[in-house]
């Protein structure tokens, strides 16, 4: 009853509503009402249609022509578009700016051609066409919206979802995923497919990446990858058919230091980070541009955050430093961030127990003691981790009290700064691929730095370059001849009785790498005497080339040199009273006096601060801001992506705390004022991802009369995966470090 009433109701309304708008009359504009002036005087007065303006191309890319008679035309869509020689039709759809489909397809690799998902109409062709393999002819006319073209992506589509498995609910990849994102944009709305779904068998990779083989599409790309880039034959293409699957041969794990990257690569969900699986949502995540700090390249990274915590780390573009890959330490060393953390400012009780105090009476006990020591024997050392505007803070505090003990952990205890070409990457990272012949002194660039290492395998495999080393014993992932373990080899090569010395004056673009490991040696001065030696002999250096390099080993090392951390004493910690360690947790501590003040600031309880009598509590580097130089002198900025732990603060702010304390007070209160002290001292460390070359080379260098060592060179680094304070507190360095790395 009540419902009929209702429907009575409404249509009553209705009737009423259109009985109201009947009462208005339409307005109607018709030409033939027009006046005859009017009517042909419209015709003249409509505008020509203006053709649709070009499209920008995809993702910003840039065409460089080497040689402008190589350049081509052809039409995308009716556009004239002009490339170079060689490019492939889908670069050229990319250039006018259509953005093609493509699973296989990546630009840092070989083109596979097998995914069939980047197909698109070219006029006088039958069928339609793979654009990632099929090269650009000139007057080529490419149609990439036709009824064809569609019809051809909706079929390989409706192939590929066909085998795919309805995970997208539990799948780490969903709401980054290329098969979501293109089955919505270029797929059909319906599958004709009722047949049982396959399934494969997970592979177990490793502790880093997660397998589900089953959500699998067989593009090949981490395959590609893992061959040409990682350089390791780990993984392949198994069976055929139905029964077609990626894998490793033999059961193994995959060893590489760069197999995290083949995460990002994966299109699909097959492939996900094994730390971070069922943690967030990306929608969930705030991304922060910054830097890696964990060795001496800079990788650009984006830390990924939800609220006070680091989720994840993932690569940022940069061609000139690590492209878009980054090594797995940088990956997946963030959990370390969030353990072991000092919390609040913390003194040494007499029991030997840590009792947490506040931050004024921590400062009290540090420059009441400070005060009380003689100048000469105060001494501070700044950590690996350690950002520019500490290192100068600690540099400003020190020389204050009447001391210029002041060092980088890592630079040996008598670093020569005045030459800047002495300790940095003078043909640049990019630069390296220019190179025909390399020569390694005492350096291992795979653990050392990784980033450099898939430079120069990248130049090996295109140029066939040569690369001969000197040093312990090591695996390489590219051809490498082994000339020798220790310096007697180079002092051969200097001399010119060496074979290879030849391969060194025939090279058109000779590169030599010296390893920052020989900084700790004694003998460091005639070895580098011996390295400028070939420098000289083999023409490294020219107005157009400089081949010289020092790969350093931390983020701090170049910015310290730059600064001038060079200590007074080679010997100063073992007379030291009071010792400032900022951030300095590999320093040999069993020479410090019994009696001497110990002051560790930083942000982890590793080694040192067991050896402490007060903790200052620091934030990391995804918790400041900081300036960093990387090994080829450029300077780049870390950016906060989550607050500080605790009672933290910067590393400068509890210096210019303390110097106040202390009666010294620095003469800055922002990091502004401190940059313009910088400026003063090192102005290329204020420009920005600007590379400042050294202004010098060895034709400046001293004389040296010391006699090299007969010392076989060591390695620098003993364990990849733990190599500072945030990889040691990590979970995830541990396993890798257990299951990876080779007994």
């Amino acid at each position: 009853m009540g419902l009929g009433l209702l429907a009575s109701r409404t249509l009553k309304t209705s009737r009423v509503l259109s009985s109201q708008y009947s009462r208005f009359r339409p307005i109607v504009t018709k030409p033939g009402l027009q006046s005859p002036d009017a009517s042909a005087a419209a015709p003249a007065t409509q505008p020509e249609p203006t053709p649709p303006q070009p499209k920008k191309p995809v993702g910003g890319a840039r065409v460089h022509f080497t040689n402008p008679d190589d350049a081509l035309e052809v039409f995308v869509d009716g556009f004239p578009v002009k490339i170079p020689k060689g490019m492939t039709v889908l670069q050229a759809c990319e250039i006018a700016g259509v953005d093609i489909p493509r699973f296989c397809y990546h630009s840092r690799l070989s083109i596979a051609g097998n995914c069939r998902m980047c197909l698109v109409e070219v006029e006088k062709s039958p069928k339609p066409v793979a654009s990632c393999a099929m090269p650009a002819l000139p007057g080529m006319k490419i149609k990439t919206d036709t009824p064809l073209a569609k019809k051809a992506r909706e079929g390989v589509m409706e192939f590929l979802l066909m085998n795919h498995p309805l995970d997208c609910p539990i799948c780490d990849q969903g709401g980054e995923c290329d098969l979501q994102d293109q089955s919505m944009a270029f797929g059909s709305d319906r599958g004709r497919f009722t047949e049982m779904k396959r399934s494969v068998v997970d592979k177990n990779l490793g502790p880093l990446v997660k397998t589900v083989m089953t959500r699998c599409i067989q593009c090949t790309r981490c395959v590609r990858f893992a061959t040409e880039v990682a350089g390791v034959q780990d993984l392949g293409m198994l069976g055929r058919g139905s029964g077609e699957e990626i894998g490793t041969y033999v059961e193994k794990l995959m060893t590489s230091e760069l197999s995290g990257n083949v995460i990002d690569i994966c299109p699909v969900g097959a492939l996900t980070s094994k730390p971070f699986a069922f943690k967030a949502r990306n929608w969930e995540l705030k991304g922060t541009e910054t830097i890696d700090v964990t060795d001496a390249v800079g990788s650009n990274i984006r830390i990924d955050s939800r609220g006070p915590e680091v989720m994840r780390i993932l690569p940022r573009l940069n061609e000139d430093i690590n492209e878009e890959w980054i090594s797995d330490k940088t990956r997946f060393c963030y959990d370390g961030l969030k353990r072991q953390r000092l919390n609040d400012p913390m003194i040494r009780d007499a029991n030997g127990r840590f009792k947490a105090v506040s931050w004024r009476d921590a400062l009290a006990v540090v420059a009441e003691v400070a005060l009380q020591v003689k100048p000469e024997e105060i001494v501070g050392i700044a950590g690996k981790l350690s950002d520019a505007e500490s290192m100068m803070a600690l540099k400003d505090l020190l020389n204050n009290m009447g001391s210029n003990n002041v060092w980088c952990e890592g630079t040996g205890t008598s670093p020569n700064a005045d030459l800047r070409y002495r300790y940095l990457m003078n043909s640049s990272i990019a630069g390296l691929e220019k190179a025909d012949v390399f020569l390694l002194v005492g350096t291992q660039p795979r653990v050392e730095a990784a980033m450099v290492n898939a430079r120069i395998r990248k130049t090996v495999r295109a140029s066939n370059a040569k690369v001969a080393y000197i040093g312990p014993p090591t695996e390489f992932n590219y051809d490498c001849q082994h000339l020798g373990t220790g310096p007697q080899t180079l002092t051969e090569i200097a001399e010119g009785r060496h074979s290879f010395c030849s391969a060194i004056s025939n090279a058109k673009n000779p590169a030599i790498i010296v390893g920052a490991g020989l900084f700790e040696r004694d003998d460091k001065d005639a070895i580098f005497a011996a390295v400028e030696a070939i420098v000289k002999n083999g023409n490294v250096i020219r107005p157009d080339w400089n081949g010289f390099n020092v790969l350093l080993l931390n983020a701090a090392q170049a910015a310290a040199l730059d600064l001038g951390l060079v200590p007074e004493s080679s010997n100063s910690i073992e007379s030291a009273k009071f010792l400032y360690l900022m951030g300095a947790d590999d320093v040999n501590l069993d020479k410090v006096p019994a009696d001497a003040f110990v002051v560790y600031q930083g942000h982890h309880g590793d080694q040192s601060v067991y050896r402490a009598n007060v903790i200052l509590p620091s934030a990391a580097f995804s918790e400041k801001e900081g300036t960093y130089e990387n090994t080829e002198g450029c300077s780049q900025q870390t950016l906060p992506a989550v607050p500080t732990v605790g009672d933290a603060r910067d590393d400068w702010k509890i210096i210019r705390a303390l110097s106040e304390v202390a009666g010294i007070r620095l003469p800055y209160d922002t990091l502004g004022a401190i940059r313009s002290r910088m400026r003063t001292v090192a102005p290329n460390l204020l420009n920005t991802d600007e590379i400042e070359p050294a202004a010098f080379g060895p034709s400046l260098s001293p004389d040296c009369s010391q006699k090299i060592s007969s010392t076989p060179f060591k390695a620098a680094v003993e364990n990849f995966y733990m190599t500072d304070s945030i990889t040691r507190a990590s979970r995830i360095m541990p396993q890798c470090s257990a299951m990876l790395l080779k007994k």
